[in-house]
C-alpha cells in the first residue's frame, strides 16, 4: 500500500477521533487484505510527527495510544472558544491527585496523615467520576483500607505514556502544569469539547484525625 495513504489515512483518523488511538485500532481502518503493519503504522506515525514538529498541533504519544492535540503554547488562544468554562480544579483537589500519582498505592489515612487534613469525601469522588483514580487493592491491616491508584485515563488527560513521565516533585508546583490535553470538536454533532476540567465545590476540609495506619513511605520521584 502506498506510504503517503496510510499516513493519510492515520492522520485523519487522529484529527476526526478526538481521542487517542492505539496501533491495533488504527490497523482496523484499513481493509485486510491491505492492512498495513506495526512498523508501516509507526513510520507513518514518525512521518506525522516530523510533518508538525513546527506547526501548533502535534502528535502526542500517550497510554492508550496517539493523539493530534494543540500544543501547550496556543492553549491560552485557543481555549477562549471557550469562555464559558473558565473554572479549575481547587487546590485540594489537585493535592490529593498529586499524592495518589506519586506515592501509589496509597490509603485516604495516609493522604491525610501528609495533608493534615481529612480528605473530602467529594474530592475522591469526582476522581474516581473522571475515571483518574481507581481502587486497586486493600492494605492488609485490620479495617482493609482501600488502595487508591490512578487509571490509564489519568495518564492520557496529562499526556503522559506511562508514571515514569511525571516530573520531579520539586518541579512540580501543581498537577494542572502538567498541561493537559486541550480537546478540540470534532464534527457537526454539537458535542461540547471539555478545556479545562472542572468540578462542583467542595466542603472546608477539616483537620485530620490521627490515622489508624502509619503513612505511607516516601516514594517521590527522584
Amino acid at each position: 500500500m502506498n506510504e503517503d495513504h496510510i499516513r493519510n489515512v492515520v492522520e485523519a483518523a487522529l484529527l476526526a477521533a478526538g481521542r487517542p488511538l492505539g496501533l491495533a485500532e488504527l490497523a482496523q481502518l484499513f481493509d485486510e487484505d491491505a492492512r498495513p503493519t506495526p512498523v508501516a503504522l509507526r513510520e507513518a506515525l514518525g512521518r506525522i510527527a516530523d510533518d508538525h514538529a513546527s506547526r501548533a498541533l502535534e502528535l502526542r504519544e500517550v497510554a492508550s495510544g496517539w493523539r493530534l492535540q494543540v500544543r501547550a503554547e496556543f492553549a491560552p488562544e485557543v481555549s477562549r472558544l471557550w469562555p464559558e468554562r473558565p473554572q479549575r480544579y481547587s487546590r485540594a483537589l489537585l493535592e490529593t491527585l498529586a499524592l495518589i500519582a506519586y506515592r501509589q498505592p496509597i490509603t485516604r489515612a495516609e493522604i491525610e496523615a501528609v495533608r493534615g487534613v481529612a480528605v473530602n469525601p467529594n474530592i475522591v469522588k469526582t476522581l474516581m467520576e473522571r475515571n483518574w483514580v481507581r481502587v486497586v487493592g486493600h492494605r492488609d491491616v485490620p479495617g482493609h483500607p482501600e488502595l487508591l491508584g490512578t487509571t490509564k485515563d489519568f495518564l492520557d488527560h496529562f499526556g503522559l505514556a506511562d508514571l515514569d513521565e511525571l516530573p520531579p516533585l520539586a518541579e512540580l508546583k501543581a498537577l494542572a502544569d502538567l498541561n493537559p490535553q486541550l480537546a478540540l470538536p470534532v464534527g457537526g454533532d454539537g458535542e461540547e469539547p471539555v478545556l479545562v476540567p472542572d468540578t462542583e465545590p467542595v466542603a472546608a476540609e477539616t483537620p485530620a484525625e490521627t490515622p489508624d495506619e502509619p503513612p505511607a513511605g516516601d516514594a517521590e520521584r527522584a
